[in-house]
């Protein structure tokens, strides 16, 4: 069975990937009802994390330590360049007569999750930062270019505008982003494109 598996997912898996899959763990991918996470060039993932079902990872995309992603009652994409952070949990919300669609999770590019958050069935644009520990929770959508802090609580269906800082529980609007603030939201992405590759490297 393992052998069956193991030959699912490379059959999958693009030839860009395969080259680094000596680092993985065939225990970080696991299909679920025949659908095998999917890959971009140069992703990283730690071993110790583990990935099931409908996952779509864009280009230089990094998962670390420790996080558990289940795309098997709906679907999670995460965009290029993002990074999910050590202890995180990524889930999905199953289809139903009163929710047709569900609530699938969607991560847009340059995005840093912090370490240990919980994001459920939301919806995140471009160059963001979740803070470590925060809660976002079923249909909340985070427009481009917002700051959750740390520990923050996204209720459902809240939406984040664009180009502020939210913090507290639940959440509330603080202020306007400063410029060095808005700067570093895309320069979080590129450290961790740059350290991920690091790791890559040291394989």
């Amino acid at each position: 069975m393992k052998d069956a598996i193991r030959c699912s997912i490379f059959a999958k898996m693009p030839a860009s990937i395969l080259k680094n899959f000596h680092f993985m763990q065939i225990n970080n991918f696991r299909s679920y009802r025949g659908i095998t996470p999917q890959l971009g060039d140069a992703v990283y993932i730690h071993e110790s994390a583990v990935l099931v079902g409908d996952i779509v990872l864009g280009d230089d995309v990094s998962v670390w330590p420790l996080v558990a992603a289940r795309g098997d009652v709906n679907k999670i994409t995460i965009g290029a360049r993002s990074n999910i952070q050590d202890g995180t949990v990524l889930h999905v919300t199953r289809k139903s007569a009163t929710n047709p669609d569900g609530y699938p999770l969607v991560i847009g590019a340059d995005v840093t999750v912090g370490h240990k958050c919980m994001l459920h069935g939301c919806t995140l644009g471009d160059r963001i930062l979740v803070g470590m520990g925060a809660i976002i929770m079923d249909g909340a959508i985070v427009e481009d270019d917002v700051f959750i802090g740390a520990g923050s609580l996204v209720p459902p269906n809240k939406t984040l505008k664009s180009g502020y800082l939210y913090v507290g529980n639940p959440v509330k609007q603080a202020r306007v982003l400063k410029e060095s603030e808005a700067n570093f939201l895309k320069q979080s992405a590129n450290n961790y494109v740059e350290l991920k590759t690091e790791y890559l490297a040291a394989y």
